[in-house]
């Protein structure tokens, strides 16, 4: 938890610190960064709303939290973590090139998180194998 608290807070500064894109691509990283950014932001939305009570910020299971395999879990096992990188790469690409450097750090935590979690789910929840085989996407639906 910690580490990924101190990466989001180093794509912030390092987007802020660091030098600019250049100016020939800036309209470019900003229309790209505002449409990832967005897409995370709905992302991550449909899966802490779907999640409900279930949402806890640790990646084991909260006591009493049922499997979700509906919505945006249909499509795409672990959207919270999917909808992070896409806003950190949002505002890496509204930012500095500098910044896809703590940007790429996340998604390598997020995926060890991912990781450790399913092993969870997996003893937690009899039909996680299922699911998981149900739905190959790990973060960003038709995409990884």
């Amino acid at each position: 938890m910690v580490a990924q608290v101190a990466l989001i807070l180093a794509v912030l500064t390092v987007g802020l610190l660091a030098p600019d894109w250049p100016a020939s691509a800036r309209t470019a990283t900003a229309i790209a960064g505002t449409t990832a950014a967005a897409l995370g932001l709905a992302l991550a939305g449909a899966g802490i709303r779907h999640l409900g009570a279930s949402l806890t910020p640790f990646p084991a299971p909260a006591e009493g939290a049922e499997l979700r395999e509906g919505g945006v879990y249909a499509l795409v096992r672990h959207p919270i973590y999917g909808g992070g990188v896409l806003v950190s790469l949002g505002w890496s690409l509204w930012t500095s090139p500098w910044a896809l450097v703590p940007t790429f750090l996340l998604g390598i935590l997020f995926e060890g998180k991912r990781r450790r979690e399913e092993h969870w789910l997996l003893d937690r929840y009899p039909g996680y194998g299922a699911y998981r085989a149900r739905v190959p996407r790990r973060f960003i639906p038709y995409v990884i």
